[in-house]
C-alpha cells in the first residue's frame, strides 16, 4: 500500500477535453430518438404558457452567425421558461416565397418566361423546401430544441389561407385600395419594393443647375426672367411638371455682370450660387415672398411644347440647392404629393426595366435611364440652360436584394393603408414593453412617419392578391369572395390561382352589377413577402391551439422595426385592434472583427458550421451568452477562441466536483444545513444567491450579466476560493467523516444547481455532467430549475464571511511576500500569526470558522490587535499579519508541517491526524506498512 491510496483522491469519467464537435451531434440524435422535445411539451401541460414566435428566417443558403446569435438566443429563452414553470412551445418557421429564389432559378437556368407560371412556381415550391432542409439541420446542429417536424413555412396552404383572411378582414375595413403614386421600383427586380426591402448607401450623383424661362409671370416677374432649378436626377428632366419653392422662403431677381437674363434664386443661397457659377457684380433687383411666386409657368427647358407650373411645397429646403426645386410628380414622393395638390398630370416615361419610353421624347426612347442622364445635360448644354453641373454625394435607396439602385416610379398598385389606423398602431404599441427601451420610440416613429404600404409585386412566387375585376375593371374584393379563395388555397394551395379560371375560383352563382355577362378576370399581382410573414400572427398564433395571440416575445434584428416587428404591427392591429407580442427584443448586426459587414467578396466571413467543426456548436452557444446583442456584435476567431478558454474553466470546474463526489450518494450522505461546517454553509448561502441571480437575469433576458456572474462564481468563489482549500477536506479527512460529506453535500448541491442552470446555454454538456448525477431524471432538460432557497439569517453570513475573505485576502498577500523573500515555498510551510481587532475577532468566533483551513497554512495562531509586532504588516487598523516559517517536519500523507510527525510509532512520517486516519480506516497499514516512493 503507498500513502496515496489512503487519500480519497477523486475520479471521474467525465474527460477534461469534450471532443465537443464529435460528441455534441451523437447527444443531439439521442434527444431526436428519445422526443426530449415532446417529453418537455407533456410534462409542461397545464401550466401557464409563454410563447416566443419566431420570425421566418428567408429560406436561402446555410445560416450565417447573425442566424445563429438569433436562434440560440431563442433557444435560451425558451428552455430557461419551460424549466421555470411554464408551457413554452416553440414553432420554428421560414419566410418561403419571394424574388430571391425567383433569382436564384434563373441563375441556374430556368426561364420563368418559357414556361407556365404553374411549373415555375412548382420548381420554386421544391427549392425553397430544400433550403428549409438545410436551414433546419444548421438549426437542429445548433442544439436548438424546436417542434422540427412541424414547423410553419410561410408556403403551406394554411398559412396561406389564414394570409388571404386577413387581407379580407383588412378589406372590409376599408384599407385596402388600388392607386397610382411613387413607389420604390426595382427595374434589376422589374417589382415594386416594400420599405423594408430597401437599403441605403452613398452615391455620387450628376447634379445640374439649370435655367427655365418664365411663360407668364402674373404680373410678378418679367418674361426675361428664368428660374434657376436645381436636380440630382437629370434623367427624370423630361418627365418635369413643375417648379416647387417655399411659401415662407424670400427669393431674389437678380442680373450678373454680363447677363442679358435674369435669374430667380433663393435669397439665402445667393452667395453661394454665385461663387459656384462665377458670375460678378451681381445686382439685385427685388426681393418676392415665395408666396408670390405661385402659379406662375416656366417654359420648360428643352421641350417647347409644355409650360412648368409653380408651386409651394414643403419640402423645398436651403441647405443645398438654389431653393428651387425640379419636379416630376411620376418619379417621387415628394413631387407625386405637390403634383396632386396642384391637379398635375402623373407623367411616368420610365419602363418596368428602367428604360425611357417613347413618351420621354424620341432623342430618350429605349435609353436606360442612367445612361439618360448625359442626355438630359447635354440638351440642357444645348438649349443654353445648363448654368453648372458639379458632382453631388448622397444618400440613396438600393435593393437590398439585387444590391442595385432603385428608382421611384409611379404606378398603380395595391396599397395596405397605415393612414387610416396610424393612431390605432401607435396607440398599441404603448402596451408593449421593448428591451432596448429606445426601441419603443424608433418602431413609434416608424409608423408616425410611414405611408401608404405597397403590397403588390409584379412576380410569380408568392401568395396571389385574391381580387377580381369586373367587365367594366372594377376590382371585385368582397368577404364573400377572399372567404371563398381562403377556403379554396386551405385545400390545394395557391396555385391553383394560376390553373384555374376566375369562374372557378369565385363562388358558385357570384354575380356583379359590373359584369351583366357574368364574366370576371383575376389580379395577377402576388403579395408583398412582408405581408406573409406580417400575417404569421394568424398564420401561426391563431392556427395553432396550443399557442396563444398575442405572443409573449418577439425578438429579431433591429432591421425589422421596419420590416417583421412592423408589418405584423399593422396587420394585427387591422384585423384584431392589438399589437401581436407583449414584449419585443432587439438584437445588432453581427460584423467582423473590426466592425466591418461580414460579406463572402471580403472574405471576412465566419460561418457557424465552421466553428462547429473546429470547436463545438457549445461554444458558438456561450459565445452568445457572453455579449451584448443590443448593439451590433464583433465576430472574429479569437472571440471563439477566448470563449473556449472560458468552456474549458466551467468544464475542468465540474469535472472535479464531479470527482469529489463519485463516492457521495445523496440520499443517504447528505448532512443537513443546519450541520454543515461553516465555510460550506457559506458556499451554500453564496451558491443559493447565484441561483437568485441567474434567474433574475434569465427573467430580464439578460444573457450577458448570466454569463459574467456564472464566471465570476466558478473563477472567484470556487476555484480561487473554496476549490482552493478544499483538497484538504475531501483528499484527507476519513471518507464518512462528517467534514468531508459536508464538503460533499455544497458540491453535490453546486453540480445539480449549476447544470439546470446552464441547460439553456449549453444543454450538450449539461446532459454529459447529468449522467454522472444521481437524479430522478433521465434528461436534465425534462428537471426544473433550482428554486431560491429561504435560508435564515442568510445577508449576516455573507457580510461576516466577506471579512473573513478580506482578512483572508490579507494573509495571501503576506504569503506572497514571504515566498517572494524567499522565507518560505509553499503556503503550507508556514505559520500564520494573526491579530484581529475586536470586531474581526468577534466575526471567527461566531462562525467558528477554521481560520487553519481556509488560510491554506500548517500553522495558526490568533492574537488581539494591540500585541501586533512592529514588523507585522498591518491592514485597516483592523488586521496585522507576521508570516513565519512553520516549525517541524513535513506530513507525507497531508503535506502539512507539524510537530508531531511520528508521535505514532507505527507511521513516523505522519502527523497524528493523519495516523489516526488511517489507523481507524486502513489498519492493513500497520502491519503492512507503506511502500517505498
Amino acid at each position: 500500500m503507498r500513502v496515496k491510496d489512503t487519500l480519497n483522491l477523486g475520479k471521474t469519467k467525465f474527460k477534461m477535453r469534450g471532443n465537443l464537435p464529435v460528441n455534441e451531434k451523437k447527444r443531439e440524435d439521442v434527444w431526436f430518438e428519445n422526443k426530449v422535445y415532446e417529453q418537455r411539451q407533456k410534462l409542461n401541460e397545464g401550466k401557464p404558457s409563454f410563447v416566443l414566435h419566431d420570425g421566418p428566417p428567408y429560406a436561402n443558403g446555410n445560416i450565417h452567425m447573425g442566424h445563429a446569435m438569433n436562434k440560440i438566443s431563442k433557444d435560451i429563452i425558451v428552455r430557461y421558461k419551460s424549466m421555470s414553470g411554464f408551457r413554452s412551445p416553440y414553432v420554428p418557421g421560414w419566410d418561403t416565397h419571394g424574388l430571391p429564389i425567383e433569382q436564384q432559378l434563373t441563375k441556374e437556368g430556368y426561364d420563368r418566361k418559357k414556361m407556365s407560371t404553374v411549373e415555375f412556381r412548382r420548381l420554386c415550391h421544391e427549392y425553397a423546401l430544400k433550403q428549409v432542409d438545410k436551414q433546419r439541420t444548421d438549426f437542429k446542429r445548433l442544439g436548438v430544441a424546436a417542434e422540427w417536424d412541424n414547423p410553419y413555412l410561410t408556403l403551406k396552404p394554411e398559412f396561406e389561407a389564414q394570409e388571404i383572411r386577413t387581407f379580407g378582414k383588412m378589406a372590409e375595413l376599408g384599407l385596402i385600395y388600388r392607386g397610382k403614386k411613387p413607389v420604390f421600383w426595382s427595374w434589376s427586380s422589374e417589382s415594386a419594393m416594400a420599405e423594408a426591402e430597401v437599403e441605403y448607401h452613398d452615391v455620387t450623383s450628376p447634379s445640374a443647375f439649370y435655367a427655365e424661362k418664365v411663360v407668364d409671370g402674373k404680373g410678378v416677374l418679367d418674361e426675361d426672367t428664368y428660374f434657376v432649378v436645381w436636380t440630382t436626377t437629370p434623367w427624370t428632366i423630361p418627365a418635369s411638371e413643375g417648379i416647387t419653392i417655399d411659401a415662407g422662403f424670400n427669393y431674389s431677381v437678380v442680373k450678373p455682370a454680363n447677363e442679358e437674363r435674369k435669374f430667380v434664386v433663393a435669397t439665402e443661397r445667393l452667395g453661394y450660387v454665385t461663387e459656384e457659377f462665377g458670375w460678378h457684380d451681381v445686382e439685385t433687383l427685388s426681393v418676392v415672398q415665395g408666396r408670390e411666386l405661385e402659379n406662375i409657368t416656366a417654359m420648360h427647358p428643352f421641350d417647347n411644347h409644355r409650360e412648368l407650373l409653380v408651386m409651394l411645397g414643403d419640402f423645398v429646403t436651403l441647405d443645398a440647392g438654389t431653393g428651387l426645386v425640379h419636379t416630376a410628380p411620376g418619379f417621387g414622393e415628394d413631387d407625386f404629393r405637390v403634383g396632386k395638390e396642384y391637379g398635375l398630370d402623373i407623367f411616368v416615361p420610365v419602363d418596368d426595366r428602367g428604360y425611357l419610353t417613347a413618351d420621354a421624347g424620341p432623342d430618350f426612347e429605349g435609353v436606360f435611364y442612367e445612361d439618360a442622364n448625359e442626355m438630359a445635360l447635354n440638351k440642357l448644354k444645348e438649349s443654353n440652360a445648363l448654368l453648372k453641373q458639379m458632382d453631388y454625394v448622397h444618400s440613396y435607396p438600393f435593393d437590398w436584394r439585387t444590391k442595385k439602385p432603385i428608382i421611384f416610379r409611379a404606378t398603380p398598385q395595391w396599397f395596405a393603408s397605415v393612414d387610416k389606423i396610424r393612431e390605432k398602431i401607435l396607440n398599441s404599441i404603448e402596451d408593449v414593453k421593448f428591451l432596448p427601451e429606445w426601441g419603443q420610440k424608433r418602431l413609434h416613429n416608424m409608423i408616425r412617419d410611414r405611408g401608404d404600404w405597397v403590397i403588390s409585386r409584379q412576380r410569380v412566387w408568392g401568395v396571389p392578391l385574391p381580387i377580381f375585376y369586373a367587365e367594366d375593371g372594377t376590382p371585385i374584393i368582397e368577404k364573400e369572395t377572399t372567404d371563398y379563395v381562403a377556403d379554396l388555397f386551405e385545400k390545394n394551395g395557391s396555385d391553383i390561382w394560376f390553373e384555374w379560371d376566375a369562374k372557378e375560383l369565385l363562388p358558385e352563382g357570384f354575380t356583379s352589377e359590373h359584369s351583366p355577362n357574368g364574366l370576371f378576370t383575376k389580379e395577377t399581382d402576388i403579395m408583398d413577402v412582408w405581408f406573409d410573414s406580417g400575417s404569421s400572427h394568424q398564420g401561426v398564433l391563431e392556427e395553432r391551439s396550443y399557442l396563444k395571440y398575442p405572443a409573449d416575445l418577439y425578438l429579431e434584428g433591429s432591421d425589422q422595426y421596419r420590416g417583421w416587428f412592423n408589418s405584423s404591427l399593422i396587420t394585427s392591429v387591422a384585423v384584431s385592434g392589438k399589437a401581436p407580442y407583449k414584449q419585443v427584443i432587439s438584437q445588432g448586426f453581427t460584423l467582423d472583427g473590426k466592425g466591418h459587414k461580414m460579406s463572402k467578396s471580403l472574405g471576412n466571413t465566419i460561418v457557424p458550421d465552421e466553428i462547429i467543426k473546429k470547436m463545438g456548436a457549445e461554444i458558438i452557444r456561450l459565445w452568445v451568452s457572453s455579449i451584448d446583442s443590443s448593439s451590433d456584435v464583433r465576430v472574429s476567431q479569437e472571440n471563439f477562441v477566448k470563449i473556449s478558454d472560458s468552456y474549458k474553466k466551467i468544464r475542468n470546474t465540474v469535472r472535479y466536483l464531479l470527482a469529489n463526489t463519485a463516492d457521495f450518494n445523496p440520499q443517504n450522505d447528505t448532512v443537513s444545513y443546519d450541520e454543515l461546517q461553516p465555510e460550506d454553509r457559506f458556499m451554500m448561502v453564496k451558491f443559493n444567491e447565484l441561483v437568485k441571480e441567474l434567474r433574475g437575469y434569465y427573467d430580464a433576458y439578460s444573457f450577458i450579466d448570466i454569463y459574467k456572474a456564472l464566471m465570476n462564481f466558478i473563477i472567484t468563489d470556487l476555484s480561487a476560493f473554496y476549490l482552493d482549500f478544499a483538497k484538504d477536506v475531501v483528499y484527507i479527512e476519513p471518507e464518512n467523516s462528517l467534514k468531508r460529506r459536508s464538503m460533499q453535500t455544497v458540491f453535490y448541491r453546486i453540480l445539480v444547481g449549476l447544470t439546470k442552470l446552464v441547460t439553456p446555454i449549453l444543454p450538450h454538456t449539461a446532459e454529459e455532467i447529468w449522467e454522472y448525477l444521481h437524479e430522478p431524471e433521465e434528461f436534465v432538460q425534462l428537471s426544473e430549475m433550482p428554486e431560491v432557497l429561504a435560508i435564515a439569517d442568510s445577508e449576516k453570513l455573507l457580510d461576516n464571511w466577506e471579512i473573513i475573505k478580506k482578512l483572508r485576502s490579507h494573509v495571501l498577500k503576506a504569503l506572497e511576500e514571504a515566498r517572494d523573500e524567499k522565507m518560505i515555498g509553499k503556503s503550507m510551510e508556514a505559520k500564520a500569526n494573526l491579530y484581529l481587532d475586536d470586531q474581526t475577532m468577534q466575526v471567527v468566533k461566531d462562525l467558528g470558522v477554521d481560520l487553519r483551513l481556509i488560510l491554506i497554512v500548517s500553522q495558526l495562531e490568533v492574537k488581539e490587535l494591540s500585541a501586533a509586532p512592529e514588523e507585522a504588516d498591518k491592514f485597516d487598523n483592523q488586521i496585522a499579519v507576521q508570516i513565519t516559517p512553520a516549525a517541524g517536519e513535513v506530513c507525507e500523507r497531508c503535506r502539512m508541517t507539524k510537530t508531531d510527525i511520528g508521535s505514532d510509532s507505527n507511521f513516523e512520517t505522519l502527523c497524528a491526524s493523519c495516523a489516526k486516519i488511517v489507523t481507524e480506516n486502513y489498519p492493513e497499514a500497520i502491519t503492512e506498512g507503506f511502500d517505498e516512493k
